[in-house]
């Protein structure tokens, strides 16, 4: 007799994306069509959101709704307890995340804790979690990926992500340039463990590293084309963490790597520029074109070694000896033991990381 079929999965996407010039202009126009009619809470910072998140307020206080705003910092346990506090307190009917991307993972935790809907409006695109279902906070110097809500609607406004320093648009495309990497991991530990593994999932993932690859050379500043043509890969890339029911397509051995230096090297560089360099090393380990995920970083002007990180060559060093020690839940190309030292500046000095 045939056991009966018991697997069941949610899936959870965006209902509406908006990306290009001025689109920010339809912000109220997307709530009234969600049908939103309860207290919005935006939750953005004093830099790249503040400008943006006046003009939100402006918006929906002009479709009549009632508008709050808190201005917090990173993306923290504190500050994800004070977003909750206020979204309480002033009877959040749903969230929007105006900002960068400490802003959008704020709200979007607390939007995930409260059981209200949240809105995905980005002053930049350092990494791929515009709509993705995780978030990534600090705590006690680790960095930690949690379930988080998936936005009911993005606002990807080109105009305004233009202006913020072009170094974050770098740092995004190079972290969806990482992918390549992370699906590599991913397949291997379907090989070797036998784990779960989602083709769809892969195959976006992959779709949105390759449209950033093949058009590195079109991703320059000053250009708010660059932001069109990286800005849906970046959302895709995030999509693919849904489809997937986790952010395995995204996240490998090159995220291990970026864990590790945030905690012996922390602030010195981006989490995208982090993945960027990692991805370089991981794909050589799996025989992989490094070579064209290097000239492709390059290309975008993204980080390409130590230098450039801000990091020393030992600390490029111990961080790969020590990345198969973060989320030993997830197999890569580093095994259960990881890489010897003499290994790790092998690796580096080939793939000219040191």
């Amino acid at each position: 007799m045939l056991e009966s079929f018991t697997k069941a999965r949610a899936m959870n996407f965006p209902r509406q994306v908006l990306a290009g010039h001025g689109v920010v202009e339809e912000i109220g126009t997307m709530c009234e069509g969600f049908e939103l009619k309860d207290t919005a809470l935006i939750v953005t910072g004093q830099t790249t959101g503040a400008i943006a998140a006046k003009q939100v307020e402006d918006i929906l206080s002009s479709a009549k709704y009632e508008v709050h705003r808190i201005v917090t910092g990173e993306a923290s346990r504190t500050n994800i307890v004070k977003v909750e506090e206020v979204a309480k307190d002033v009877k959040a009917g749903f969230l929007l995340g105006v900002g960068g991307g400490s802003k959008i993972d704020l709200a979007k935790i607390a939007s995930f804790n409260l059981k209200v809907p949240f809105l995905s409006v980005p002053t930049s695109a350092s990494h791929d979690g515009i709509a993705s279902p995780r978030a990534s906070i600090k705590d006690d110097g680790n960095s930690l990926s949690l379930n988080a809500s998936v936005p009911m609607g993005v606002v990807a406004d080109t105009s305004l992500i233009f202006r913020a320093p072009y170094r974050l648009l770098a740092s995004g495309c190079a972290d969806v340039i990482s992918n390549t990497a992370a699906i590599l991991d991913w397949e291997l530990a379907q090989r070797l463990r036998s784990e779960s593994f989602s083709s769809s999932a892969a195959n976006l993932a992959k779709y949105a590293a390759e449209s950033i690859i093949e058009n590195a050379a079109m991703i320059k500043p000053n250009l708010e084309e660059s932001v069109w043509i990286a800005i849906r890969p970046i959302i895709i890339s995030g999509v693919s963490m849904s489809v997937a029911g986790s952010s395995r397509p995204t996240s490998g051995s090159e995220h291990m790597f970026s864990h590790v230096l945030d905690k012996i090297a922390p602030g010195k560089a981006l989490h995208g520029e982090q993945c960027g360099v990692g991805s370089i090393m991981m794909m050589y380990l799996h025989g992989g074109n490094w070579q064209r995920t290097r000239d492709a970083l390059l290309s975008i002007g993204a980080p390409t070694n130590a230098k450039d990180l801000g990091v020393t060559s030992e600390q490029i060093i111990e961080a790969l000896v020590h990345a198969h020690e973060i989320r030993k839940d997830r197999y890569t190309i580093l095994g259960d033991r990881g890489l010897t030292p003499d290994a790790a500046e092998r690796l580096a000095s080939i793939t000219k990381v040191i």
